[in-house]
């Protein structure tokens, strides 16, 4: 499979920034605190999870919300298998992604195994490990997200800033993201901004606006009624 790196600089030798979008892959403030806090915590987690739990991510940048998912479930004592979809445009490299990975010395025994298997995963689409099945969709979302057969329950919306990557967070795009999630689930993002949350309440989500993480005071927590039909 043919794929389309990104033009990267790094802000502080460590943090990745996206030429293409102008914007830092993670909070320069805490990449992993942020992760924690608008994903794990917003989507209640650990408290949800169960044998063949589903996450759906758009946008899986350096692999932070997955790992820190990943050692989250470990933690937590869950027996089982964990799934979890990312849909991503534009992977990184290998190198990029081990630069990337490197600061966040509690995920170091889980960034080894993602680091060591990331050129097979980037050709299969898929990293199986007895806890955890992880599928890459390589692509543009608006295309590859209709596409896929599954539902998941909750997301990770972690696109670049809506106002400067606005395609992944459109309106045909979150309708798929309602269409993908079961009955009862749920979808947080670090941004609140307005036409987000409109486009999110227009697809069938019930929006709440809650508390972000560090400077942000806001963001956005979605949810999918569990009689809404499947």
């Amino acid at each position: 499979m043919k794929t389309v790196c990104p033009d990267l600089e790094w802000k502080g030798d460590q943090v990745p920034v996206s030429k293409r979008f102008d914007d830092p892959y993670y909070s320069l403030e805490n990449g992993f605190g942020e992760t924690q806090h608008v994903f794990l915590k917003a989507n209640t987690l650990p408290e949800r999870f169960v044998d063949g739990f589903s996450i759906g991510e758009l946008g899986f940048g350096t692999g932070l919300n997955f790992l820190a998912t990943l050692l989250e479930w470990r933690r937590s004592g869950q027996v089982g298998q964990l799934q979890f979809t990312s849909f991503e445009a534009y992977p990184l490299t290998k190198v990029d992604l081990a630069r990337a990975l490197a600061p966040f010395e509690d995920l170091a025994p889980l960034s080894s195994g993602l680091i060591d298997g990331w050129s097979d995963l980037l050709e299969t689409g898929q990293m199986i490990w007895p806890d955890v099945v992880l599928n890459l969709k390589v692509g543009d979302a608006r295309k590859t997200l209709p596409e896929w057969e599954n539902k998941v329950d909750c997301w990770y919306l972690d696109g670049f800033s809506p106002a400067k990557n606005p395609e992944l967070w459109g309106a045909e795009l979150l309708c798929a993201v309602f269409e993908h999630t079961k009955n009862g689930g749920s979808a947080a993002t670090y941004t609140a901004a307005g036409f987000v949350r409109r486009n999110l309440e227009a697809a069938g989500f019930r929006v709440q606006r809650i508390k972000g993480y560090g400077r942000k005071r806001h963001m956005s927590l979605a949810y999918k009624e569990a009689q809404d039909a499947e």
